[in-house]
Order: structure tokens, then sequence, then C-alpha cells
């Protein structure tokens, strides 16, 4: 059932992305083409199983016919965004090895502390001690913030969804 959905979206996207849009001109496409342009249907072909052997030929929707130029195609403007594009990857990668950074430096705190419990667990006991204060720093969220649940993956991906 999966797969006929995966198939109808590709086969949507396909159609979006090809379609040059507006109404579809039949004698326009075959002139461009360079058939005859006769107005007899085309000629009925057998086929070799022998079933239906009267059957007439469908039409068939052309793939592989030049198409017209379109709009957003190569140009000064499509240079301007590739640029931008480029500037806002560099971006995000420092971002990344920013937050990177940090988050190693909050890490090797937390793995501090746990050392330092590990040690002597009567320091984490002290309400207004130093290591209390800092685990309420490392742990602290911000409000609307949820800690995603990792239980609940397992479950979400034997079910089926259509």
């Amino acid at each position: 059932m999966q797969d006929n959905l995966e198939f109808l979206q590709w086969t949507k996207r396909y159609w979006d992305q090809y379609f040059p849009g507006g109404d579809y001109d039949a004698l326009a496409r075959r002139k461009a083409s360079g058939a005859p342009a006769s107005t007899a249907p085309p000629p009925t072909t057998a086929r070799t199983s022998g079933v239906g052997t009267g059957a007439a030929r469908r039409g068939t929707t052309p793939t592989t016919a030049a198409r017209a130029t379109r709009p957003g195609g190569p140009g000064p403007g499509s240079a301007a965004l590739v640029n931008e594009n480029n500037q806002l990857k560099e971006t995000i990668q420092g971002l990344e090895r920013e937050r990177d950074f940090y988050f190693s430096k909050l890490r090797d705190i937390e793995l501090l502390l746990q050392q330092a419990i590990e040690v002597d667990p009567e320091i984490e006991k002290d309400e207004e001690g130093l290591v209390k204060h800092i685990q309420t720093i490392l742990y602290s969220t911000e409000e609307g913030f949820e800690i995603p649940a990792e239980a609940d993956e397992g479950v979400q991906d034997d079910q089926e969804t259509f």
C-alpha cells in the first residue's frame, strides 16, 4: 500500500515538474515532432499474442520532445540564488561547528561533575552547593521546549501508515 502511495506521489511530482502548463494541443505537438500531419487515425497494429488483433493503439504522451525554455532557467537570477545558497550552506556549517564546540564543553563539564559525585556522593546532597547549581544550569530547558521521548520511537516504526 505504501509503495502505491509513493508511486502516485512520484508521478504527481514528475507531472508538476515537466508539464509545461496550458492546454494540450495535439496538432501543434505533431508538427513540432516532425510527424506527418494527417487527419486520418493512426493505422491499427496487430498484437503478437493474437488477443485483440483489431484494437487500435492508444496515443502515448511523448516524453523526449524538446521543451520550450522554462521561466527561471539559467541566467543572472539563478546565479545569484546559487551564490546565496552556497553562503547559507557555509553559515549553517559554521553554526553546526559552533554548536558542536559548545556541546562538547558542556559534556566535559557534565563528566567532571559526575566524576566528582562518584568520588564524594555527599556533595550532590547539598541543595545550596556548587554542584547542584551547576547541574541546575546544565539541565534547565527553555519554556515550551520538550525533550523527545526515545522510548516511543520503536513503537511508531512498527505501525504502517497510509
